[in-house]
């Protein structure tokens, strides 16, 4: 079976910040694989290496995030593709959606798998925008993946419990880091990797091909700037016995929230 695993690369999330002048500031660039694909990339390694079949890992960003296309096939993918993008400024959701799609859509594979969300915006946008132009069955929030004939069966966790789906291939799933724990890649993976093929295409040859109606590819949503979290207001301890705590509490609900008007 053949799978194609998007990734991208984050910021560490471990990595100190500041907000200043609505701006997010680094003390490092310490630039990371996205946690949720890194268990997309493990899912598929341990399927193809149990069915057999291949993994390739697409990435699109710029030109710095190709070693983080190293680490997935340090982790054992056999080939990368990268989709080199200027920046990551002026990228949302829909305009990654809109790259990844237009470039698999000539391509053969049985499975098209994200992370099911970025450490950096945590949307979990991307992977059902890319189903629904390439029209295509797919599932999110995955926590288990096995393959029965030419279906993927998808163990993904809904609200209010587990939920069993058998995918026709070719498909589309998006996979919650719950879904194990991604290998750390080897001294001989890490060399082998160098070894490994990457095709570079630039995104700029991508652009101006709509696979949706009245939709162009470019980004749908800006930044306008970041805040930090305000504040949380100090708690107000109660003290007495249980049914006088219990007075102020009624007193408390009736004055702020009109519970008992």
């Amino acid at each position: 079976m053949k799978f194609f695993v998007c990734i991208k690369q984050v910021p560490d999330v471990y990595a100190p910040l500041q907000i200043r002048d609505g701006e997010i500031h680094q003390d490092s660039d310490r630039q990371v694989l996205n946690a949720y694909d890194a268990s997309a990339v493990e899912e598929a390694l341990v399927l193809t290496e149990k069915h057999g079949g291949r993994v390739d890992v697409i990435l699109a960003g710029p030109e710095k995030a190709h070693e983080t296309i190293r680490k997935a096939l340090a982790m054992g993918a056999e080939e990368g593709i990268h989709l080199q993008t200027e920046s990551t400024s002026g990228q949302d959701s829909a305009s990654y959606a809109h790259l990844l799609a237009t470039f698999v859509k000539e391509k053969e594979f049985d499975v098209l798998s994200f992370g099911k969300q970025a450490q950096d915006t945590d949307s979990g946008l991307t992977g059902a925008m890319v189903a629904q132009l390439l029209d295509l069955p797919y599932t999110t929030n995955a926590v288990g993946l096995a393959i029965e004939g030419d279906h993927l069966i998808v163990t993904r966790q809904g609200d209010i419990g587990q939920e069993i789906i058998a995918l026709p291939t070719p498909c589309v799933v998006t996979c919650s880091n719950d879904m194990n724990d991604p290998r750390i890649p080897t001294l001989k993976g890490i060399m082998g990797s160098k070894r490994k093929p990457v095709e570079v295409v630039q995104a700029s040859s991508l652009h101006g091909t709509s696979l949706a109606s009245g939709f162009t590819g470019e980004a749908l949503t800006h930044t306008t700037s970041f805040e930090s979290m305000p504040a949380r207001k100090a708690g107000e301890k109660l003290q007495g016995e249980a049914d006088e705590i219990a007075r102020q509490v009624a007193k408390i609900l009736s004055e702020k929230t009109g519970v008992f008007s």
